[in-house]
């Protein structure tokens, strides 16, 4: 009997067993019970930044264990945390379900934020959160807030339609409302509301 322990991903699983699932809605993608949020591998929202290496040494390792579900924001850094995402992406896209979200715009002098549903900045946000995390399509794409100016059938509308083009698979809302999400799913489907 060999003393060696298994190493690798494949290793890692045989080890601790295989993550538990759950789905996405009703007809949304199936991700680890626990994913991992990346806002705080840049940017220094919950303290001091973590280097990069220590940050993709985390996500390859979360991925190892069988955490499939990785979610970001063009806000974290803003978008450090997606160009970071890259880096893991590249060789283990297959692997991963993602998410990022828009919507929270930073106003890179003052660092001052605030909220963008239009929907000519949710298609110009889809097409910059996807080349700079180096994919063709995003696996949930999220409303980071809701913008009280524009009506969320308009946000979502616009959603839908990156839906449509194939360069997103499923919808959510962050820190939405009973009621505007009931709004938002009449016009399309969501699979996900985020809050904090």
């Amino acid at each position: 009997m060999s003393t060696t322990e298994p190493t690798g991903a494949k290793g890692a699983r045989q080890a601790l067993g295989s993550m538990p699932s759950r789905r996405l809605g009703s007809d949304g993608p199936t991700v680890s019970a626990i994913g991992v949020g990346c806002i705080g591998l840049t940017g220094g929202f919950y303290g001091d930044d973590v280097d990069e290496q220590t940050a993709i040494h985390a996500l390859h390792r979360a991925l190892d264990v069988g955490c499939t579900f990785l979610d970001t924001s063009d806000a974290y850094g803003p978008y450090t945390n997606e160009r970071l995402l890259a880096k893991v992406l590249s060789g283990r896209r297959d692997e991963i379900v993602l998410a990022t979200k828009f919507g929270i715009t930073v106003d890179p002098a003052t660092m001052r934020r605030s909220v963008d549903g239009r929907p000519e900045h949710v298609r110009t946000s889809c097409e910059a959160s996807l080349r700079r995390l180096g994919v063709d399509h995003i696996d949930v794409y999220f409303a980071h807030r809701v913008d009280p100016t524009i009506p969320i059938e308009e946000t979502v509308g616009a959603m839908a339609e990156l839906v449509q083009q194939g360069k997103v698979g499923h919808l959510g809302l962050c820190e939405a409302g009973a009621q505007t999400v009931r709004r938002a799913h009449a016009v399309h489907p969501l699979v996900a509301v985020q809050t904090e």
